[in-house]
């Protein structure tokens, strides 16, 4: 039989869980909160630490909160990992994490690390699910098993434009193995993404307005009605996002984003500026209107192409946008830029990004960081190579959630 134990919870730690110390060893619970008295069973037992699942919370914590969705909790839907913890208690323990990853991991304890911003509402606020299938219908990976699905019928953290469309979407599901809704929130398009795992047709009917319902075949798009993209308006651009392109699945926190590394940023006329992992287009476009010259480096063709036409849209003639690993390209090309923007996706900049920032002589850096333990190792890298972190700001772009979105400014030799 597996151990049991009475733990005083103190913490949340990266990742989700909450923690307390038990013998000497730091214990993880997951779905725990701070403050919390509880009873855990250890699942997992190392020199140094342990796993636990809950088993029953004796004395709750001041922060505790009845979740708002039916599906959440550690035997159920995966997406959420917080919705037991108050709003202000999410924002609280978010700026603890990242503060204690830079600290770690990176020897960066005296930076200044700016309070979790809330932004926008924390519920109903994503603009893309991806929803997976399962015998009793669709729903999202589990909790507990990343092979099991966890069908569901209502989300609280899908816009209204997406729940809408799934409570309204009928369709036969032979053969289908995921499927995406996307929404341009402020345009009110909306999108519909199958992926099949055969040539067969099948049968779809969508009774609310739908701008685009694709078929995805071995990763390319077939357009079944209307158009193969959607269309989203952000600081006063208005941007189309192909089905194969990523876009910020919080629209007020793209807007938030684009509005922080733009003040992070200061940019000056005469300046050139490096946009890294540049996507569509959200930050090239209105940072084109503010410096003299852009490159935007992107490695994903339709988000390349779909960059493009922004620009065009937006007159922007000072903007080259090339196709390509980032590394590689900077390696390759040889340039100069005192700015640079960075969003790389979880895995962070590495080694040869980093390289190739300080031979271009980038001097004012911002980087976008959607992970705190790559922010902090991307930020020894960087500060190994001559920059400094002077700040950071935190933008809360997935309430419920622990996952943390950062913006941070590393200045070059001072």
């Amino acid at each position: 039989m597996s151990e049991r134990i009475k733990l005083q919870l103190s913490a949340m730690a990266h990742g989700g869980p909450a923690l307390g110390r038990y013998e000497g060893r730091v214990v993880f619970v997951p779905y725990g909160a701070p403050g919390d008295t509880v009873l855990v069973e250890i699942e997992t037992s190392k020199r140094d630490w342990a796993r636990a699942r809950l088993l029953e919370v004796l004395t709750p914590s001041p922060d505790r909160v009845s979740p708002l969705c039916p599906h959440f909790g550690p035997r159920a839907c995966g997406g959420c990992q917080w919705q037991h913890l108050n709003y202000e208690a999410q924002l609280r323990h978010k700026t603890a994490i990242v503060r204690d990853q830079l600290a770690r991991l990176a020897g960066l304890d005296e930076v200044l690390v700016q309070p979790m911003q809330p932004v926008g509402e924390p519920w109903a606020y994503r603009n893309h699910v991806q929803l997976h299938v399962a015998p009793e219908g669709l729903g999202f990976i589990s909790a507990d098993d990343d092979q099991r699905v966890e069908p569901i019928t209502t989300c609280p953290i899908m816009h209204p434009l997406l729940a809408q469309l799934y409570e309204q979407l009928d369709l036969e599901m032979e053969g289908l193995v995921q499927l995406a809704l996307r929404a341009g929130v402020r345009t009110g398009q909306r999108m519909v993404i199958f992926e099949t795992e055969d040539e067969e047709p099948f049968e779809v009917e969508v009774d609310v307005p739908v701008s685009c319902v694709l078929l995805r075949r071995d990763g390319l798009p077939i357009t079944l009605v209307g158009w193969d993209y959607l269309e989203e308006v952000v600081a006063d651009h208005r941007y189309k996002i192909s089905a194969g392109s990523f876009f910020q699945v919080n629209t007020d926190g793209a807007e938030a984003l684009v509005h922080t590394v733009s003040d992070m940023l200061a940019p000056q006329a005469h300046q050139h500026l490096l946009d890294l992992y540049a996507g569509v287009g959200l930050f090239t476009v209105p940072l084109s209107m503010r410096v003299a010259h852009v490159i935007a480096v992107e490695e994903n063709l339709s988000a390349v192409l779909d960059a493009q036409e922004n620009l065009r849209r937006a007159g922007a003639s000072n903007v080259e946008v090339i196709q390509g690993d980032v590394a590689e390209v900077l390696r390759t090309q040889k340039g100069n830029a005192e700015l640079a923007i960075a969003d790389p996706p979880r895995a962070g900049c590495g080694a040869a990004v980093i390289e190739g920032l300080r031979a271009w002589d980038v001097e004012r850096l911002v980087f976008v960081a959607c992970d705190p333990a790559t922010l902090a190792r991307d930020a020894r890298t960087l500060v190994e190579c001559g920059y400094r972190l002077q700040e950071v700001r935190l933008l809360d772009l997935f309430p419920q959630t622990y996952h943390i979105e950062s913006v941070a400014l590393f200045v070059r030799g001072r």
